[in-house]
């Protein structure tokens, strides 16, 4: 079962991931295998079904998103504590977006799914 604790750790370590820009920090939070999904997959990399599988395809996706997005910057609105999942609500330079996460007993994301206004 996922803390407030847990998930305040989580969403503070992975929005300073992502504000440094850093990939190997941020991909650090991932399984090798999770998947993630996401409206703006189709469009970076033409993957029609907005889900991808593993660090390597999820890396070079992001990877892209930072190259084309070089000033982003995440700010973190809410935490939203579920079972063996959080949802983090935060603000980015696309506007507001709910991203869910789902967690391994080892406390490593098996599952992502971005959702944007």
């Amino acid at each position: 079962m996922i803390n407030k604790e847990f998930s305040q750790h989580f969403a503070d370590e992975w929005v300073a991931a992502w504000n440094s820009h850093d990939l190997v920090k941020i991909l650090s939070h991932y399984t090798d295998d999770f998947e993630m999904s996401s409206p703006y997959i189709a469009q970076v990399t033409g993957e029609t079904s907005s889900m991808l599988k593993g660090k390597k395809a999820v890396g070079e996706y992001w990877q892209k998103g930072l190259t084309l997005n070089p000033s982003l910057h995440f700010e973190l609105q809410n935490i939203l504590v579920g079972v063996d999942s959080i949802t983090l609500y935060y603000c980015s330079s696309r506007g507001n977006v709910a991203e869910i996460f789902f967690f391994n007993s080892s406390n490593q994301v098996v599952k992502a799914a971005a959702h944007y206004e």
